[in-house]
């Protein structure tokens, strides 16, 4: 009987252990969607557009500004930052210079409930209609930042992508060419793995699994 409780609280400490390795984020989302983009303008012919981190930072802003209202997204309650946030809000927290903000050549903004990988954001959330198309595929662009993030520790989940004509190395130039990172959500080009809301979000689904694996295992040994 001892042997048998041993071997369970073994159990569970690996479960456990599992679980924490899962937990642990290791890839940007936000650089994963910025790949999709370039895979798909390319596919189309378009040039590939260069990951500018400053931008992408003012992206994960820009999704703050919405203060979790998933609501405001598209449709006929639809909103968007003022344009003077830029440079009073959005530049500061992320410590860019202002005197390199370039002008935003377009702007891809969705909204959901729940968390899903980048490839579906960005398939059935952010290319919603034509006009999504046309603007992905601009020839105006130059750069790209995307960003992604929970509200609250969890759901609903932004997907925000930022484009610009400006160039790699003066635009959106961050001070000490470090970017200020923010939580929760992440950011392409950060270097960053992305944490907080998003990674919650799977911790969620990992303990049904450890759960039933622990009732599994203490019925085979008739505890």
């Amino acid at each position: 009987m001892a042997s048998s409780i041993w071997v369970l609280v073994l159990a569970i400490l690996f479960i456990s252990a599992s679980a924490s390795v899962q937990n642990k984020v290791t890839d940007n989302p936000a650089d994963q969607l910025v790949a999709a983009i370039n895979s798909n303008r390319t596919a189309s012919k378009s040039s590939s557009l260069y990951s500018n981190p400053g931008l992408a930072c003012i992206a994960l802003q820009y999704i703050k500004a919405y203060q979790g209202e998933c609501g405001a997204v598209g449709g006929p309650n639809a909103k968007k930052p003022a344009d003077s946030e830029f440079a009073d809000t959005f530049a500061p927290n992320c410590g860019v210079e202002i005197s390199t903000l370039t002008p935003i050549t377009g702007r891809l903004l969705g909204c959901q409930s729940n968390y899903v990988k980048p490839s579906v954001a960005f398939s059935e959330i952010l290319m919603k209609n034509e006009k999504s198309i046309e603007i992905l595929q601009s020839k105006n662009h130059l750069e790209v930042g995307a960003a992604v993030s929970g509200s609250d520790g969890g759901g609903p989940y932004f997907w925000c992508v930022l484009f610009s004509n400006g160039k790699s190395n003066n635009s959106f130039v961050l001070e000490g060419h470090v970017a200020k990172i923010s939580r929760p959500g992440c950011f392409s080009g950060s270097n960053d793995d992305c944490s907080g809301a998003i990674a919650l979000s799977r911790t969620f689904h990992l303990w049904p699994i450890a759960l039933t694996g622990l009732i599994v295992l203490a019925y085979a040994l008739g505890i």
